[in-house]
């Protein structure tokens, strides 16, 4: 048999919870907001719905059968799920609360993005997110799916400005990282043919640091470096320059994170000028922009008028 509980009101949830808290009418009327003799009838209406009692009288009050022990411990987990609601939705709605879904490229990730949510995170602590660092053409392909409600890059296809709001926030400049004992190390400015005869960690070639690169060496009339690595792991990059004499280019963001006294690396001071290039924060036009996302972009914002650009 079904029962026709969708009859149940949420002062009779409300009711049978405190019940069960207090087992006396007179104590749970108040609880409610409601008069004892509304309390009994509400008892009553609860009762004809079921079609079976849900309390029986007890010297010191009343008690609750099974069926109303039951029910009770539904209602009181129902309240508390409204409960709950009622505050996760009040802190959507300010910006207080809510789940991010973030992509950025390597500089901006570290120099803008995470001192962002740092801040966020003593604010308002009930912010989360989840932060994807990527190629820019993935991370775009990622927020035109709707896979990601921010993202910190470069535009990537001809269709991008169609689909995505952009608002720049700065360039991505290059250092060259090395070990701390690399024979050019500590030697101030280092000539060009110096470097020429080093082996080189660099990403793939269609990616925006390895035309950069080809770019700056072009500018001085010099071929690309010799690579004798390619690869897009930063992880793997780090373990080739400190167990080699490999020179890698990396977003100078990153340097300034890894060459601290005893690290073990350190940047090479060079001719070479080179920039990835402009980089911006990107959202999908017509993007509903939460409270919670608006936090971070101001946060990011105000970060990158804090950070020196190039």
């Amino acid at each position: 048999m079904i029962l026709p509980l969708h009859h149940l009101k949420m002062t009779h949830l409300r009711l049978l919870a405190h019940l069960a808290d207090t087992r006396r009418i007179t104590t749970a009327a108040d609880l409610t907001g409601v008069s004892q003799p509304t309390a009994s009838r509400l008892i009553v209406e609860i009762e004809d719905i079921l079609g079976q009692p849900i309390h029986e009288r007890s010297g010191r009050g009343i008690a609750l059968t099974v069926v109303g022990t039951a029910l009770a411990a539904r209602a009181r987990r129902i309240l508390t799920e409204l409960q709950e609601a009622t505050a996760e939705i009040s802190g959507l709605a300010s910006g207080d609360s809510g789940h991010l879904r973030l992509g950025s490229v390597t500089a901006p990730a570290l120099s803008l993005m995470l001192p962002a949510l740092r801040t966020l995170r003593l604010t308002h602590p009930n912010i989360t997110a989840d932060v994807s660092v990527a190629p820019s053409a993935l991370l775009c392909q990622e927020l035109r799916a709707g896979r990601l409600d921010l993202v910190l890059g470069r535009p990537t296809g001809p269709d991008d400005s169609n689909d995505f709001t952009i608002a720049p926030l700065g360039t991505e400049p290059v250092a060259l990282l090395v070990r701390q004992d690399h024979p050019l190390a500590g030697q101030g400015a280092v000539d060009l043919s110096d470097l020429m005869r080093f082996d080189w960690v660099m990403p793939a070639e269609p990616s925006p640091l390895n035309r950069a690169m080809t770019r700056a060496f072009e500018q001085h009339s010099l071929p690309p470096p010799r690579q004798s690595l390619t690869t897009a792991s930063f992880l793997l990059t780090l373990t080739m320059v400190r167990q080699t004499n490999a020179i890698a280019p990396l977003a100078q963001a990153v340097t300034d994170v890894f060459c601290t006294p005893g690290s073990g690396y350190v940047s090479l001071d060079t001719p070479l000028q080179i920039d990835v290039g402009s980089y911006g924060l990107i959202t999908r036009k017509g993007q509903a922009i939460t409270p919670a996302l608006s936090r971070l972009i101001d946060q990011i914002i105000r970060q990158g008028q804090l950070t020196p650009a190039g």
